[in-house]
Order: structure tokens, then C-alpha cells, then sequence
């Protein structure tokens, strides 16, 4: 009886959480936004993904550039925009903490803490050099990992450009898995 009491609960529980999945906060598309309107689109090619004032207090909102999904955080009064999966395993940055890391504003993966910079795409770690007297570990690049994507203000919306695919990134691998089939495709 005990069994069939928690095995109940369980799927309430489920069941909430379903719930406010689908009831939670809507991610944009560059083909119409959550609250109904048309995206605009500027001849140039950019993007419009929301209004400057609404990211400023939302401090982080996510975007689908044609399929693709991206991350624009305000942090300190710029905005950065960014592929939301990690380049190491495909990890949601938009769930991520933002971090100083040696003067730079950096990402922080939720789920290995690999630490990517808001401004260039670094993908950074800590380390040592075993050839100095006295080895202390030092912030070091592991070179751009992560596709940042420009972004424009202009009239209070915020805009972001749609990526040049001619030049490969890490973060492509799963920004393309993500793009056709989400978690399913990856088993999580």
C-alpha cells in the first residue's frame, strides 16, 4: 500500500512539474515571439529578439535563430549573445551563473563549470606551469569554443545577428543537435 501511496506522489509531482513547463516563460523564435507578434527582421539581416527594457530586467533571455537557439545576456550594462549549449557536452548556459574570472565576464556551465567568456567565446581554465620555481595555477584560454552572435540596439529593441556558418565553432556540434531533435537526440 506503502508502494502505491509513493509511486502516487511520484506522478503527481510529475505532473506539477509538467505543468509549469508548459505554463513557464517562453523562449523567442526569429518567426514570431511568445506574446504573439511577428519578429522583425531589418533589411540588413538582424534579428529582432526583444525589447532592450524587458532583457535589461529579465537580465537573460533565450532566442531561436532560424531553429538555432542562443542566449542574450545583460550583465553590467552590455549585452552578450551567445549559443545556449555548451560547447563541451551541450550543457543550457541560459541556466548557467555568471562569473568574474580574472577581469572577464564569463559563463558557467550548470553542468561540468566550464567557464566561457561573454565577450569573445573563450572557453578558459585554470592551470599551471610546471616549468615555473614555484607553480601557481593561472586563468589560460583554450582558444574561442563557444559562436557569440553580434549584438545591435537600435529604437529600444534588442537585435542579434544570424550566424556566419562559414567559420566552425564548437558549440556548432550541439547547437545542430539541439536543432533537430533537443534532449530526445541526446538521450538526456
Amino acid at each position: 500500500m506503502l508502494d502505491l501511496l509513493i509511486l502516487g506522489l511520484h506522478f503527481f509531482i510529475c505532473f506539477l512539474i509538467s505543468i509549469a513547463i508548459w505554463w513557464g516563460p517562453k523562449d523567442v523564435d526569429s518567426r514570431g515571439t511568445s506574446t504573439g507578434r511577428g519578429a522583425e527582421t531589418k533589411p540588413d539581416g538582424l534579428i529582432c529578439i526583444g525589447k532592450e527594457e524587458d532583457i535589461k530586467k529579465a537580465q537573460r533571455i533565450t532566442a531561436k535563430i532560424d531553429g538555432r537557439e542562443i542566449v542574450v545576456f545583460y550583465h553590467e550594462g552590455k549585452f552578450h549573445a551567445l549559443d545556449s549549449r555548451c560547447y563541451h557536452e551541450g550543457g543550457p548556459l541560459c541556466r548557467g551563473e555568471i562569473e568574474d574570472i580574472d577581469g572577464q565576464a564569463c559563463i558557467v556551465c550548470p553542468w561540468h563549470k566550464f567557464k566561457i567568456t561573454l565577450e569573445t567565446g573563450e572557453g578558459l581554465y585554470e592551470g599551471i606551469n610546471p616549468l615555473e620555481p614555484s607553480p601557481t595555477p593561472k586563468w589560460q584560454s583554450k582558444g574561442v569554443k563557444q559562436r557569440i552572435h553580434k549584438v545591435t540596439i537600435d529604437n529600444g529593441n534588442v537585435y542579434v545577428s544570424p550566424p556566419d556558418l562559414s567559420v566552425s565553432f564548437d558549440s556548432d556540434y550541439y547547437a545542430d543537435i539541439y536543432k533537430k531533435g533537443g534532449e530526445l537526440a541526446m538521450g538526456k
